[in-house]
């Protein structure tokens, strides 16, 4: 296929031209991301494009494994749980932080603290469930909860908890940590080129380090995808990600090139602002779910590769629901709703992401789906860079998001999007008293099947809520040069990048 680039991503490939260089040093790994990021200070963010950086450049008391399906040592060796289930003792591996400073006890439980307690963190309400920690010795943490939790281990692998050191942190401070931190992870923070790259380098003191093939990694931020996808094909880049659907099979088509497709926990959805009138009112919060056609999403947009979400548990994922009274497409019963809400002509604000073919192109379904039922919709492209703010500000109506697993358990997730924690519960200001209570249940419930049945009764009133509107669930989409191998993610986001090799 050929085809025609407009004057913008001709440019964009001569400013990609002029910031790449893949030749820079033999065994250094260059990826182009959508966005850049916006912390180092693994409490203080939420987002992807952060979390997928700093995997590799801290590490966590457990980690999950390639697959997604099992808890693995991290900086923990080994660990102990009592028989009440109350107390769990972890025993840390010799490691060292990129200052050469060992990795103690001491800076387990102050990075535990932190994202429990400080005022910075965006997880606080997972991990109140922490009473208290104790030091015997430089290579003993002992945590004792309030009470039994199920997902304790999976939270101790989320990036949020990665552990810091805590001489680092109070020498520095939090605002110079959060620029330059100390890790303990298989790559060190070199150099953050606002707005252009993050350059990492390989961390000689990474307890593994062995084993780590590549002398550094430089995640480049290209908003635009078509400049992107250039960017590699023309061999520019090592590799990318977020490889848009539409240009999947041209990639694939490319013998310099592998398309690389993993197993994902993403689910894409319609945030809605529950504080703006008239998306107050559930009925037309129905109405827009009845209106908006995912099948035809899933087929125009993703070329087929995703798959209708029902739910915000991902398919496949822990106690998912199929059942959950997820509403089909039915125009008709749109339009019964509108007028049962008496709402009247109104407009809808909607977040774009300027750049993002996959975000334009759903837009422009979806207001010319919601336009067919009466509901008028501004379009609002923005640049991907302030969408997060004004998410958290409250500046919007509509707003096209994705969430993946940092967690095998649901409890994270769910706590997020439906717990009523700091975070508005992903912006959207949703509140029910029963989901939060359902919530907090879940978290502390060690019966599987008790604990099931919970997680079934909030994926049914988050849906009869219209929380949000969930759209398509879909793989990882990435493309490299041939000669990179062991490049991937595993179905939480987290690349392997101490285990990717550079063959040229």
């Amino acid at each position: 296929m050929i085809r025609t680039l407009t004057r913008a991503a001709v440019i964009g490939l001569a400013m990609t031209t002029a910031i790449v260089s893949v030749a820079e040093a033999a065994g250094v790994l260059t990826i182009a991301r959508r966005e850049d990021g916006t912390t180092f200070d693994p409490i203080n963010t939420a987002q992807n494009v952060d979390f997928w950086v700093f995997s590799n450049v801290f590490d966590v008391m457990v980690r999950v494994d390639n697959e997604g399906q099992k808890l693995l040592p991290g900086l923990a060796e080994s660990w102990d749980v009592s028989d009440d289930g109350l107390t769990y003792t972890f025993h840390l591996r010799d490691a060292k932080f990129s200052d050469g400073s060992a990795v103690t006890a001491e800076d387990a439980a102050y990075s535990l603290t932190r994202i429990r307690d400080s005022e910075l963190s965006l997880w606080q309400d997972t991990y109140k469930i922490i009473k208290d920690m104790q030091t015997p010795d430089a290579k003993t943490l002992v945590v004792t909860l309030t009470g039994p939790s199920a997902p304790f281990l999976s939270t101790l692998a989320m990036p949020g908890a990665s552990i810091v050191s805590k001489a680092a942190m109070e020498e520095m401070g939090e605002e110079a940590f959060a620029e330059k931190p100390v890790g303990s992870g298989a790559f060190m923070v070199q150099e953050w080129r606002r707005g252009d790259r993050v350059i990492l380098k390989k961390n000689p003191d990474y307890w593994d380090a062995a084993n780590v093939s590549l002398d550094g990694v430089e995640w480049i931020s290209m908003p635009d995808d078509n400049t992107r996808m250039l960017a590699v094909q023309a061999g520019q880049i090592d590799a990318a990600i977020f490889v848009p659907f539409s240009q999947v099979a041209e990639l694939k088509n490319d013998d310099k090139l592998n398309v690389v497709i993993n197993p994902s926990t993403r689910e894409d959805h319609l945030l809605l602002n529950h504080e703006h009138a008239p998306l107050d009112n559930v009925k037309v919060r129905e109405a827009i779910d009845y209106a908006i056609d995912r099948q035809a999403i899933v087929d125009t947009v993703t070329f087929g590769i995703g798959e209708a979400a029902n739910s915000y548990v991902p398919k496949g994922a822990l106690y998912h629901l199929a059942d959950n009274g997820a509403r089909p497409f039915d125009p008709e019963k749109a339009k019964a709703l509108m007028a049962e809400a008496g709402a009247g002509d109104f407009t809808l604000n909607y977040l774009v992401d300027s750049g993002d073919q996959t975000q334009e192109q759903v837009a422009i379904l979806v207001q010319s789906q919601l336009e067919a039922v009466g509901i008028k919709v501004n379009l609002q492209k923005v640049d991907p860079s302030q969408t997060w703010q004004m998410e958290l500000d409250g500046d919007f109506d509509l707003g096209m998001n994705y969430w993946v697993n940092d967690i095998l358990d649901p409890d994270q997730k769910t706590t997020f999007v439906l717990g009523h924690d700091v975070n508005m519960n992903y912006m959207t200001r949703y509140h029910n008293e029963k989901v939060k209570d359902l919530v907090a249940q879940g978290r502390i419930e060690m019966d599987p099947a008790k604990r099931e049945a919970i997680y079934h009764e909030i994926q049914k009133l988050a849906k009869a809520d219209v929380h949000w509107i969930d759209l398509y669930y879909s793989p990882f989409l990435s493309v490299t040069q041939k000669g990179i191998e062991n490049f991937g993610q595993n179905p939480l986001g987290r690349f392997y990048l101490e285990e990717t090799v550079k063959t040229y």
